[in-house]
């Protein structure tokens, strides 16, 4: 029986929602946070409610962070790996024309949301000589023109090498998840070429699955390109 607690971000679509099911069929026990309860619940009518616990959480509140911790630890003793994974885009427009309002709102989730729920989990997760692991992006790892985006995944990698860094000797693992082009509700479009969110959570469910002595550190994953 895994009796390993798993606490996931943004977990009601989307690569999210795909990791709660895989993490589900292998008999983890879940904590399914996001901003809003309707999807999540779903997810826990699906799963049955003896090892799933859902909880509204908004990541750029160290309050809402704070108190998501607090009921997984009512409910299960215990938080072994956190998937940081609540995100959101950019509009488009590069630099010169994009809106920055949503600059703010896309910063303050993608990048603070990030380090919030980092401070939140982590003395659980060091008792536990657990594993966190982030999602950034391909975006992360290139130079997009006028992309804000890409910018604050950057920032997210650089917060999964300093974590690393960190917790260098603590047993804990740390991962970075970055996925190219995903197909899902990301987008008011599906992409036509573009890996499933399934995809993404079985790149997830290999690196916390690995024995405690393998620390993945990064798993970067594109579309296989097609042939021309």
């Amino acid at each position: 029986m895994n009796d390993r607690v798993l606490l996931i971000t943004g977990a009601s679509t989307g690569i999210g929602a795909a990791t709660a099911r895989a993490a589900h069929r292998a008999d983890y026990k879940l904590v399914l946070a996001a901003r809003s309860t309707d999807k999540l619940d779903a997810l826990a009518r699906e799963f049955g409610p003896e090892k799933t616990l859902t909880v509204a959480c908004d990541v750029t509140s160290m309050d809402d962070q704070q108190a998501m911790v607090d009921k997984a630890m009512e409910r299960f003793g215990r938080i072994d790996i956190v998937f940081a994974n609540a995100g959101r885009g950019g509009s488009p427009g590069g630099f010169s024309e994009a809106d920055h309002e949503s600059w703010r709102d896309m910063l303050m989730t993608n990048v603070y949301g990030v380090g919030l729920t980092i401070q939140a989990t982590l003395p659980m997760v060091r008792k536990n000589q657990g594993h966190i692991l982030l999602t950034g992006s391909a975006a992360g790892r290139a130079t997009i023109p006028g992309s804000m985006y890409s910018a604050s995944k950057w920032a997210v990698t650089g917060i999964g090498y300093n974590l690393r860094e960190e917790l260098r000797g603590s047993g804990v693992r740390v991962t970075l998840i970055e996925p190219g082009m995903v197909d899902t509700p990301f987008f008011d479009q599906a992409p036509e070429h573009a890996l499933e969110d399934r995809d993404i959570a079985n790149a997830v469910m290999y690196a916390i699955n690995q024995p405690p002595h393998v620390d993945v550190n990064e798993i970067l994953i594109r579309p296989t390109p097609l042939q021309e």
